[in-house]
């Protein structure tokens, strides 16, 4: 019971810190110090700085998406409603400073971090693979390469220094909805011409 406390006091120290404190200058002893916990503490519960962040990034932001898309995912869903679940939580998400700053976060942490150990269904891959092969049909390399670029498109926006207007939410979602539904290519892609 005490390390679940501890654990919840470092996050909610650790996202007090990050909205004023830029993720690369988060210092673990200021974290440990901002919680009143002993300076291991990170250490002992996370592992590290990284860890730390993913975990609170799953923590404050899956709930706002994981019952839209679990209830897409036993479905047989359309890519624009995919696309509408994920983009749907950002107009609430963006009134809101401490939300606001998370998904900044989250845009720049990924961005950075491609590769990160997530635990959270919606975090992962593979979840994402799944749906989108159940909505379209394409094989899982093609879906797991159209998660690559929609998720690098929405991560730049979500760590644009503004968050994204309601017009730009909207254009995003009918970008998305295009590429992660574009039919198979079957055509050679073509070189350019050499002088």
């Amino acid at each position: 019971m005490a390390t679940d406390v501890t654990r919840t006091r470092l996050l909610d120290a650790a996202e007090q810190l990050l909205t004023t404190t830029p993720y690369e200058d988060l210092r673990l002893r200021a974290v440990c110090a901002q919680a009143g916990v002993n300076p291991a503490a990170v250490h002992y519960h996370f592992g590290s700085r990284e860890a730390l962040v993913t975990a609170l990034l799953q923590d404050r932001l899956e709930p706002f998406w994981a019952a839209a898309l679990d209830e897409l995912a036993h479905g047989r869903a359309t890519v624009r409603e995919i696309v509408d679940a994920i983009l749907a939580p950002l107009a609430r998400l963006r009134d809101d400073p401490v939300a606001a700053s998370l998904l900044k976060l989250l845009g720049r942490f990924v961005l950075a971090r491609p590769d990160l150990p997530w635990t959270a269904t919606w975090f992962q891959t593979q979840a994402w693979v799944a749906i989108l092969t159940s909505a379209t049909g394409v094989d899982d390399a093609t879906a797991r390469r159209r998660w690559r670029f929609a998720f690098a498109i929405l991560m730049t926006e979500l760590s644009a220094p503004t968050p994204p207007s309601v017009a730009a939410v909207d254009a995003l979602g009918d970008f998305l909805t295009a590429g992660l539904s574009a039919p198979l290519s079957t055509a050679p892609l073509a070189t350019a011409p050499t002088d």
